[in-house]
């Protein structure tokens, strides 16, 4: 690996599909400064992610593959080690990896105990401990920025509005583990501001992924691409004018309540 010493070091977990590969695309062409860590559960697919990368998209910025399972504290143990010894520290983490098994049928109006785990064991413990782990890197950055990718699903100011967009929507354990997200985002930044972090949580949008197992219907609906929710990420990280960090925030830049 060339030398990364002067690059922006991002790591991106969740990255080898959906809105995390995009951020990891459109992140390596804003800047050839840009070195993204691609953090992938399954470390094949993620090999196959990366070489097509490498082959069809031409990035100005370079990347670089870390097994991660945000389910898993020796997998994160050990990309934490990984990171420190080829990297020494860390600017930007990009909390993506997350899961939506429920869909929207009767049947799952009230999940299980399993449904609830499963989904708190990704979408919360996951990145909470992804973040402990990699503090120490994080504060060898000038500049150390978190962004915690949630969903305005999590918001209960949305949902005590029954007349607003989307308070119907089902998904409850998703939603519950987005609000529970957006308090990791509060309380990190209540207890890092002290140490220059910024942090963020980001509403990606409902856009075409494989997260709910609809793309098809999303696709029907004529949802944005992910690609547009990529964009949101960038100017974060390029701390465009309006990305105020410690709030909850739309694809747009709009700020969303709590």
């Amino acid at each position: 690996m060339a030398s990364t010493s002067d690059k922006q070091i991002i790591f991106i977990t969740g990255a080898t599909n959906g809105i995390g590969l995009d951020s990891a695309i459109h992140l390596a062409n804003a800047s050839p400064n840009n070195h993204i860590i691609i953090g992938a559960r399954n470390l094949s697919k993620g090999e196959k992610v990366l070489a097509d990368i490498q082959a069809t998209k031409s990035p100005k910025g370079s990347f670089s593959l870390v097994q991660l399972d945000a389910t898993d504290d020796s997998s994160i143990t050990a990309a934490a080690q990984q990171l420190q010894k080829d990297f020494g520290r860390l600017d930007i983490l990009v909390n993506n990896a997350g899961i939506c098994p429920e869909n929207a049928s009767p049947e799952d109006a009230w999940p299980s105990r399993s449904t609830y785990r499963s989904i708190f064991e990704t979408n919360v413990f996951g990145p909470s401990l992804i973040t402990e782990a990699l503090l120490p890197l994080l504060k060898q950055s000038k500049a150390p920025k978190i962004i915690n990718v949630s969903s305005s699903l999590g918001s209960i100011a949305a949902i005590s509005d029954h007349d607003a967009a989307f308070s119907g929507a089902p998904y409850p354990a998703y939603r519950m583990s987005k609000a529970a997200l957006n308090m990791l985002t509060a309380y990190q930044y209540f207890h890092l501001k002290q140490f220059g972090f910024k942090i963020w949580t980001y509403c990606p949008g409902y856009v075409v992924t494989d997260l709910g197992r609809d793309r098809e219907q999303r696709e029907k609906l004529g949802m944005e691409s992910s690609e547009t929710s990529a964009v949101g990420i960038v100017e974060i990280v390029e701390e465009e004018e309006g990305w105020g960090g410690g709030w909850v925030y739309w694809k747009e830049g709009e700020q969303l309540p709590w």
